[in-house]
């Protein structure tokens, strides 16, 4: 058998289809379905249930196709450690990060890497925390920046730091020119959310956990409006179609200005607030970490990433170390 084969295998357990699967491997579909078969042929195994429009791994192939990822990844180390000989941060970082944090923390990331390390370009891959965590096991991406919690999958972790949310609301909003709100208020307002497949949606859940009904008589929730970007839901609520919960990151800097400097409060379309929670208890947050496989090599490249991100503005975070 081959490293080859070995990769086609991987590719097709992955797509569940042997075209998709030999798109992604640069090869024409006859070339990857003759090694496959190559391969079942000298293993006397058949890795694959073929039907129409149809591929399924077979139980013993899904534990073939286990080890064949991870011989792939033991392969990779070869180089990695070839070129960590030379130069620890040479070549790309294939980084991963979830919708709700790639606009807000990229532009200021990418900067701080390219002072901190050239050598080390990021490759950038933007998606839901579930097929980061898809790409991360089938090492498509190095590592990911995404939000807790998400399925323990066996990989190395780093708290970056702690983000609470801010609610936003049209300026004519009641409710927009006190200083503070709490989650109870919330619950009695139009709530606009991200769509399904976003944590944040989650998380967002997790504050107001009666919006998750659904149900016609639930107040406000029947003319709720599900967006596909924090960005289009801004532009909702100022619209004034209601109110919804934003990462601290996300608030725009003028927008926290003082009421009255700077811009007249009729500029403003949209007011953040911080939301306070009677009883002690803490304001709503998440935590964003950095998760890469246990069996990436590159430890300086994690530990430089990591720097660069500490060296970003990160306003109204806190940061764990």
């Amino acid at each position: 058998m081959t490293l080859t084969e070995l990769k086609y295998i991987v590719a097709v357990a992955r797509e569940r289809h042997f075209g998709k699967a030999a798109e992604s491997c640069y090869v024409s579909q006859p070339t990857l379905s003759v090694a496959i078969k190559k391969l079942e042929d000298e293993l006397e195994v058949k890795l694959f249930e073929r039907s129409a429009g149809e591929v399924t791994v077979t139980p013993l192939g899904e534990q073939i196709v286990q080890q064949a990822q991870s011989v792939l990844d033991q392969a990779a180390s070869i180089k990695e450690i070839a070129k960590r000989g030379k130069d620890p941060l040479a070549g790309p970082l294939n980084l991963g990060v979830i919708y709700t944090i790639g606009p807000y923390l990229l532009p200021d990331l990418v900067r701080q890497n390219i002072a901190r390390t050239p050598q080390m370009p990021l490759v950038l891959q933007e998606n839901f925390t579930v097929k980061l965590l898809e790409m991360l096991r089938a090492g498509e991406i190095d590592c990911a920046i995404m939000a807790e919690p998400f399925p323990d999958t066996g990989l190395a972790t780093a708290a970056l730091y702690d983000e609470p949310f801010m609610a936003a609301l049209p300026t004519s909003h009641p409710l927009a020119s006190q200083e503070s709100i709490t989650s109870e208020q919330l619950r009695n307002e139009t709530m606009l959310l991200l769509g399904t497949g976003h944590c944040f949606r989650d998380h967002v859940l997790e504050v107001c956990p009666e919006f998750a009904r659904f149900s016609s008589n639930a107040e406000g929730i029947r003319k709720s409006f599900e967006g596909s970007s924090l960005e289009t839901i801004k532009h909702m609520v100022a619209a004034g179609m209601g109110v919804t919960l934003v990462p601290r990151l996300s608030v725009p800097a003028e927008a926290l200005k003082p009421r009255g400097k700077g811009k007249k409060d009729s500029d403003q379309m949209v007011r953040y607030l911080p939301v306070i929670d009677a009883g002690g208890r803490e304001p709503p947050m998440r935590r964003v970490v950095l998760a890469w496989r246990r069996s990436f090599t590159r430890y300086e490249a994690i530990a430089a990433l990591r720097n660069a991100i500490y060296a970003c503005e990160l306003p109204g975070v806190k940061r764990l170390s």
